[in-house]
C-alpha cells in the first residue's frame, strides 16, 4: 500500500487502490478548520442574525467543497492516472488544485481565523509582501513552469514523496495567486475592480498559455513518464500531451472569464448605486 499516488509500472486497471496519505491530508485540512469554527461559535456572546449566520454557513460549505476538490484531484483514480499514466490527467489535477480547490478554500476562511493563523506562524509581514500582485503572479507562474518541466515531472512523479511535494506546491501556489482577488484580509486584496480583472487575466489567462502552447505544438513527447507508461486504452503519448496542453490553455477559461464577468457586473452595480441620482429620479 502506498500513502500517495505515484507512477506505477503496471498496466492500468479500474481496481481500486487505497492511498491513506490522501485521506489523512484531507482530514488534516478539514478537521482543524471545523474545530476552529466550532470554537469560535462557542466563544460568541450574542447569536448571529440570519444574514450573518447564512454567510457563515456559506463559508463552511465553500471550504469543504475546496477540500473535496483537493481529495478528488489527489486520490484514485485521477491521482493515479495523473501520476503515471496520462499527461492530460496530470493537467486536470493541476487545474483542480489551482482553479477550484484553492479559491474555494480561500473564500471559506473567515478574517479572524486568517489573522490568527498568520500571527501564530509569524507570517503576516511575509504574506503582505507575497500577496502583492506582481509577486503572487510571478511565484504562481514560476511554480507552474517549474512543475511542468520534463525534469520535474519525470523526477517527482517517480516516487510518492516527490509526487506529494508537487501536489502541495500546486495547492499552495494556487492559494497564493487567488489572495489578491479574494483574501480574507482586506489589506491583501486589490481594491479596484479594473486592477483585479487585469491581474486575473494576466496571471491565470495569458502567462499559462505559453507553456500550454509548448505542450500542444511539440512534435515529440516531452515527458518520459507518460511516453513510457502502459498505454491507457490505446491513447498514444503525443495525443495525450496535446490534450494536456489544450486543457491548460482552455480549461481555465470558464473560471477566469466567469470571475472577470462577475466582477464587471458587481463593479457596474456598485458604480450605479454610488452615482448621484439624476434629475428624473428626484422627481
Amino acid at each position: 500500500m502506498r500513502f500517495w499516488c505515484s507512477a506505477l509500472e503496471v498496466p492500468w486497471t479500474w481496481a481500486w487502490r487505497a492511498y491513506p496519505g490522501v485521506w489523512v491530508a484531507s482530514l488534516a485540512i478539514a478537521v482543524p478548520y471545523l474545530r476552529a469554527r466550532r470554537r469560535a461559535r462557542g466563544m460568541r456572546i450574542e447569536p448571529l442574525d440570519a444574514a450573518d449566520a447564512a454567510a457563515e454557513r456559506r463559508q463552511v460549505w465553500l471550504f469543504l467543497a475546496g477540500v473535496a476538490a483537493f481529495w478528488v484531484a489527489s486520490d484514485w483514480p485521477l491521482g493515479v492516472l495523473g501520476a503515471g499514466y496520462l499527461a492530460s490527467a496530470h493537467m486536470v489535477q493541476f487545474m483542480l488544485y489551482t482553479l477550484v480547490a484553492a479559491p474555494l478554500m480561500v473564500m471559506g476562511v473567515p478574517e479572524p481565523m486568517a489573522r490568527k493563523i498568520l500571527a501564530r506562524l509569524r507570517l503576516y509581514r511575509f504574506m503582505t509582501r507575497l500577496t502583492k500582485p506582481v509577486a503572487a503572479g510571478l511565484v504562481f507562474n514560476g511554480c507552474l513552469v517549474a512543475t511542468h518541466s520534463p525534469w520535474a515531472v519525470d523526477t517527482l512523479r517517480a516516487n510518492q514523496f516527490g509526487s506529494f511535494v508537487m501536489d502541495v506546491v500546486w495547492l499552495v501556489s494556487g492559494v497564493l495567486v487567488w489572495l489578491p482577488i479574494c483574501s480574507p484580509l482586506i489589506e491583501h486584496r486589490l481594491r479596484a475592480y479594473p486592477g483585479k480583472m487585469v491581474y486575473l487575466f494576466l496571471a491565470l489567462g495569458v502567462v499559462p498559455a505559453v507553456p500550454a502552447g509548448f505542450l500542444t505544438f511539440a512534435s515529440f513527447p516531452l515527458y518520459a513518464t507518460y511516453e513510457l507508461a502502459p498505454r491507457f486504452y490505446g491513447l498514444d503519448a503525443a495525443t495525450d500531451q496535446q490534450t494536456a496542453g489544450l486543457i491548460m490553455k482552455l480549461g481555465g477559461i470558464p473560471i477566469v472569464w466567469g470571475t472577470i464577468i462577475a466582477m464587471m457586473l458587481r463593479w457596474a452595480d456598485e458604480s450605479r448605486r454610488s452615482s448621484p441620482a439624476g434629475p428624473l429620479s428626484r422627481r
